[in-house]
């Protein structure tokens, strides 16, 4: 990894389990990002209440023109109260992978882009469930297309959660297993494609954040047998897309990797939540268990000397300006 890629991934997790601790330097000027995904991206179903499908759709722009506001609007409305400028784009189609981004919307998302979070199948491949082959190849041609036209862009990849449907109903990889292990193969996926290409920036750890929210028992592990007296369902009712508590989840882990906030800034009275009909305490606890995911990241070879100065430095600076108590 060459350092100017290096310190281009002051964006991801690694620097924001760091500057939580530290100093949080607010972006001087709009900053652009696209996501590109399908419906983990976009927020389906469209039937579940609240409705984060449609969530404030004219804070951000769909390149698809359909009115989508989703899991970016999420985000955006995250920025906003953090004090961000981020102009906020994506596009989504329904029940594909990056392969029919590239191959049907080049055109459509090609810019030079600040930013892009990219967000490929729930299973890495339709056909070969947990094969992450074609997720390796074409994030790596969309990094490239996207690093032609900007050499400065940071790439994310979005590695979702488990599925309760394959792990406990449908013939899958997953059937019988852990309801944690899903996750965790999808996160190996996209730490493959991560590898694969220099021009990749790191991994949004969404689907261990959910392991972490199912773990830490605030949500249920398993929504086929009952959800829990005091706890919360992170699946929709088919057991396969997010409720608005997932989706929330997600772009909390969002938040903090792609800005290098805290997601616990935000606060029990996060906007965000309060429109989701989350309540202070579900909100906070799934804002520490983002938190915690970021700052549990483990930093590339070669990085951590680099960021372990940045985070002496900072904690220099931290003890300059605070008078002793």
């Amino acid at each position: 990894m060459h350092t100017s890629r290096t310190l281009r991934r002051l964006g991801t997790s690694l620097f924001a389990s760091l500057a939580f601790g530290a100093v949080a330097v607010p972006a001087s000027a709009t900053t652009t990002i696209l996501f590109i995904g399908n419906s983990f991206t976009y927020g389906e179903p469209a039937g579940a209440a609240p409705i984060v499908q449609y969530y404030q759709p004219n804070t951000v722009t769909d390149l698809n023109g359909s009115g989508i506001g989703g899991v970016p609007a999420l985000f955006k409305a995250m920025t906003v109260q953090a004090g961000l400028d981020y102009k906020v784009s994506l596009e989504t189609i329904p029940g594909v992978g990056l392969d029919t981004h590239y191959n049907t919307k080049l055109a459509t998302i090609l810019a030079p882009y600040d930013k892009v979070v990219m967000q490929s199948y729930s299973t890495l491949d339709a056909a070969k469930p947990g094969d992450p082959a074609k997720l390796i190849q074409y994030s790596g041609l969309l990094a490239q297309a996207f690093h032609g036209l900007n050499p400065d862009v940071n790439i994310l990849l979005d590695a979702t959660w488990s599925r309760a449907d394959l792990t406990y109903r449908t013939n899958s990889p997953w059937l019988g297993q852990s309801i944690f292990q899903m996750a965790l193969d999808i996160r190996k996926g996209y730490d493959a494609a991560d590898a694969a290409s220099d021009l990749i920036d790191g991994v949004i750890p969404v689907g261990q954040a959910w392991n972490r929210a199912i773990a830490g028992g605030l949500a249920d592990a398993n929504p086929y047998d009952g959800i829990g007296d005091g706890q919360i369902d992170l699946w929709a009712p088919e057991n396969y897309h997010a409720s608005p508590y997932g989706y929330y989840l997600e772009a909390l882990t969002m938040f903090g990797s792609i800005t290098g906030l805290d997601p616990t800034s935000l606060g029990a009275g996060d906007t965000v939540a309060r429109d989701l009909g989350i309540s202070a305490a579900n909100a906070a606890a799934l804002q520490r268990f983002a938190s915690e995911q970021l700052a549990a990241e483990v930093p590339e070879p070669g990085t951590v000397a680099m960021f372990l100065t940045l985070g002496g430095l900072m904690c220099v600076a931290r003890r300059r300006k605070s008078p002793r108590g």
